[in-house]
C-alpha cells in the first residue's frame, strides 16, 4: 500500500511523488507534498503578510494603518488583536479591538505575533 494521499481532485489511489510535488496520473493534478500534510483535504490555510500560518486564537498585530469605513477613525500599526477567529469570507478575520469592538480583518494587512 501507498503512503501517499489520494488525488484531492478526483481521489484516484494512484498518485506519485515527482520531485516536491505529488502528481495524479488520471486528472494530471500537482499539489505540494508539504501543503497535504500540513492541511486537511478541501480545508483553507490561512497565512499572514510574511506567510506564517494563521489558527483561531492567535495574536496578531497590524502592520498599515486601517481606515475604518463610515467615520469611525482609524486602527494604527502595531495595534495587538488578540484571539482572532478565522472565517471563510471576504474578510479573513473577525475580532475585537479595544477601543473599536467588534470588525473583521484581511490576513494580508496582520503579522502573527510569535
Amino acid at each position: 500500500m501507498s503512503a501517499l494521499p489520494p488525488c484531492p481532485k478526483c481521489n484516484s489511489e494512484f498518485t506519485y511523488e515527482d520531485g516536491t510535488q505529488l502528481v495524479c496520473p488520471e486528472c494530471a493534478h500537482e499539489w505540494s507534498a508539504t501543503a497535504a500534510d500540513a492541511a486537511d483535504e478541501g480545508a483553507r490555510v490561512y497565512r499572514d503578510s510574511v506567510g506564517n500560518i494563521l489558527q483561531d486564537g492567535d495574536t496578531v498585530t497590524v502592520i498599515k494603518d486601517l481606515k475604518l469605513k463610515g467615520g469611525g477613525g482609524t486602527v494604527k500599526v502595531g495595534t495587538k488583536v488578540k484571539n482572532i477567529r478565522l472565517v471563510d469570507s471576504d474578510h479573513d478575520i473577525d475580532c475585537k479591538i479595544d477601543g473599536f469592538g467588534a470588525m473583521s480583518l484581511k490576513t494580508e494587512f496582520v503579522k502573527k505575533v510569535v
